[in-house]
């Protein structure tokens, strides 16, 4: 447990960062980012924030593919020269970074998981090892070591196949590969950076998440939540990208549980602390995990309207106290809620957005947008998941229409 006075804390990450400012801020902390983007409801809640794209000359949005992890660890040692911090809390995109994890560790202590938490599950060999002794189901997975190895990896997970990136996050940058003749096309366009991939089986399923809260030797599953994959009709130019997610899914009660006890079962055995989220494929009714992220996730303010709390002040209590919910008294209200994110449909001026009131991840007015990057997000919240739905692509019209005008 920790004996420091909590009183200024740092978000960092490249991306997701508004939420969990906002929410640190709801918790009674003076809150600084770190960011890439930098957008206008960023800014209203932090103190100070550096983003990239703000302290750059060029105002326009590079993508994340052009993200330097070690431009976010220079800007946060620029932050705190001149602030005095306790603690760092983490967002998404720096999960495979462990030198730049250990690196911000050295200036601001991170409050949850450290560089080594992020290594037990996000080094893919070792982790999938661990699951494969724990008997909890997944998808075969094998690590590219060079071009004579794929034969032996394809013979063994057979078509159809996911390659994946070995260091990413969102979705980006998947293939699915379902003939010999795309997997021969794919290896001679990739014959360079092969070892950076992984190989993994397809499963055929419901793509979900489950948000849990850990102190060591025990977890509480808090929410189960659809995840939005791949939606063309709102700018996602990636079959397998990330475009939010719907907080609670809809499933029979024997789905959920099995859901929540893989998720609490794997976080407990990595020893994880604080906030962590277990991506899962559902296929033929049995969760089978895909990966942990150990930090803060993109269903952070869909979950806190869900169950009434603030995630944050439930992190530093589980960190610093060892101390989680009662399971009793986490009770998920009857609405839904949703988490859209718009992506630009081409290159766009982004008009301002401050004013509506469901728009999150708000960039500031006269923005460009490249075509694929995120625009905003749409924080909705409703009785029926289908509704919802609707509603939330409707807004995502409006907004592609005030583009052009």
């Amino acid at each position: 447990m920790l004996s420091i006075q909590i009183k200024n804390v740092l978000a960092i990450g490249a991306v997701d960062v508004s939420s969990l400012t906002a929410s640190i801020k709801r918790a009674g902390y003076s809150v600084f980012a770190v960011d890439f983007y930098g957008d206008q409801d960023l800014e209203r809640d932090a103190e100070a924030n550096l983003s990239i794209l703000s302290n750059s000359s060029e105002k326009i949005f590079k993508g994340l593919h052009d993200l330097s992890s070690g431009e976010l660890i220079r800007l946060v040692k620029i932050l705190v020269k001149s602030q005095d911090i306790d603690v760092s809390l983490l967002s998404s995109g720096l999960d495979d970074s462990f030198d730049d994890l250990s690196a911000i560790n050295d200036l601001v202590p991170i409050l949850g998981n450290g560089p080594e938490a992020f290594l037990s599950v996000r080094k893919k060999n070792s982790f999938f090892s661990n699951l494969q002794d724990l008997e909890i189901p997944h998808p075969k997975t094998a690590i590219i070591k060079d071009f004579k190895d794929v034969k032996d990896i394809c013979k063994n997970i057979g078509f159809p196949m996911l390659i994946k990136p070995l260091d990413g996050y969102g979705g980006s940058g998947i293939k699915k590969i379902s003939t010999q003749y795309e997997l021969d096309n794919w290896l001679n366009s990739n014959e360079a950076s092969i070892s950076n991939y992984l190989i993994q089986e397809f499963l055929t399923g419901t793509s979900v998440s489950v948000s849990v809260m850990a102190v060591p030797g025990e977890s509480l599953a808090l929410t189960v939540n659809e995840q939005l994959i791949g939606m063309s009709d709102v700018g996602q130019r990636e079959p397998f990208g990330y475009c939010g997610n719907i907080v609670p899914f809809c499933a029979p009660r024997d789905i959920l549980d099995k859901c929540e006890r893989t998720a609490e079962e794997v976080i407990t055995h990595f020893g994880l602390k604080g906030s962590n989220g277990v991506d899962l494929v559902i296929s033929e009714g049995v969760p089978h995990v895909i990966e942990v992220n150990p930090r803060f996730q993109g269903t952070l303010e869909c979950t806190e309207k869900a169950l009434g709390i603030n995630l944050v002040e439930t992190h530093v209590n589980a960190c610093t106290e060892n101390i989680l919910p009662d399971r009793g008294d986490l009770k998920q209200s009857s609405s839904k809620h949703i988490r859209l994110i718009l992506f630009a449909q081409e290159r766009v001026v982004v008009p301002d957005l401050i004013l509506r009131k469901e728009c999150r991840d708000i960039p500031h007015p006269r923005t460009r947008v490249e075509i694929g990057e995120p625009l905003c997000s749409v924080i909705l919240e409703g009785s029926d998941r289908n509704n919802l739905l609707l509603r939330g692509k409707q807004i995502a019209t409006n907004i592609y229409e005030s583009l052009h005008i």
